[in-house]
């Protein structure tokens, strides 16, 4: 009689943890369900960033220089998860995409996007092979695209608007825009303030944002004056190594944000930097 109610006892907590855990399970799921998460990954001098819709849906802009980017998002993603829905290149030169072929080699990829314009490196050659291979959908990025990554969430291209073959590689670098809610994020690449001035000229305060992606790793070849008070970031992030050759962030970039009281961070300083947002309310993990 002893043991029956000692089995009967066992089995009662035992149905009461499986309850719980559940609860939890589902209580956290839905509170998942209503969060974008936006990681600028610390690739050293390079750029990265990981995307995850609030269903689910991950987006990758650019993979770095090497491997490193594999470390970086086994930190973001779950371990068992080997799938990224859309990968962005925005444009060929290698510290965007010198990762990209560990990346499509790793992981399955439903969309390729990039601008389109050419590059003799290894990394850009070994990129649109693994794209073949592997029968991954292929389109060059235009301006009037948008990316449906479901739960709300949108990325609208704005740069390039035209064919960019003859163009310099940074110049042709994608420009995107990622829409949750009220909560907005500017994406750059290496685009040079000749372009930055062409968008601010197509979309005024349509760039407005609250986190930018600062263009060129802080160089002062981008981050015009004009494009800073159109976006007027909450944000600007800077995606650089610590101590590179460059020089980067430079001084003039830097003084340029805080004159638009912009909150500055660096990978190189801070490592990965990850945003959250619920649509309304943007935190900083």
């Amino acid at each position: 009689m002893q043991k029956l109610k000692e089995n009967s006892l066992l089995y009662t907590l035992l149905f009461t943890f499986l309850f719980t855990a559940v609860v939890w399970y589902f209580v956290l799921a839905n509170e998942r369900e209503q969060v974008l998460t936006v990681a600028f990954l610390d690739v050293g001098q390079g750029d990265a960033i990981f995307i995850e819709a609030p269903n689910g849906n991950q987006m990758l802009i650019d993979g770095g220089r090497n491997r490193s980017v594999l470390r970086e998002l086994s930190r973001v993603m779950p371990f068992y998860d080997r799938s990224i829905d859309v990968v962005l290149a925005t444009h060929p030169d290698e510290d965007h995409i010198g990762g990209l072929p560990d990346v499509l080699k790793r992981f399955d990829v439903d969309l390729f996007l990039e601008p389109g314009v050419k590059h003799d490196t290894n990394a850009y050659k070994e990129t649109l092979r693994l794209i073949e291979a592997n029968n991954i959908k292929h389109v060059l990025a235009r301006r009037g695209m948008q990316i449906d990554l479901g739960g709300g969430v949108s990325l609208e291209i704005l740069f390039p608007d035209r064919d960019v073959t003859g163009l310099e590689s940074n110049a042709a670098s994608v420009i995107t825009r990622l829409v949750y809610g009220e909560t907005e994020f500017l994406f750059t690449g290496d685009s040079p303030r000749a372009i930055e001035k062409y968008v601010v000229l197509l979309d005024g305060a349509h760039l407005r944002s609250d986190v930018l992606k600062v263009g060129h790793h802080g160089s002062k070849t981008s981050s015009a004056d004009v494009f800073i008070a159109a976006v007027l970031p909450q944000f600007a992030v800077i995606s650089a190594g610590k101590d590179n050759r460059y020089g980067h962030p430079h001084e003039e970039v830097i003084s340029a944000l805080k004159d638009v009281d912009a909150i500055i961070v660096s990978t190189s300083k801070n490592g990965t930097i990850i945003f959250e947002s619920d649509g309304e309310r943007l935190k900083r993990k």
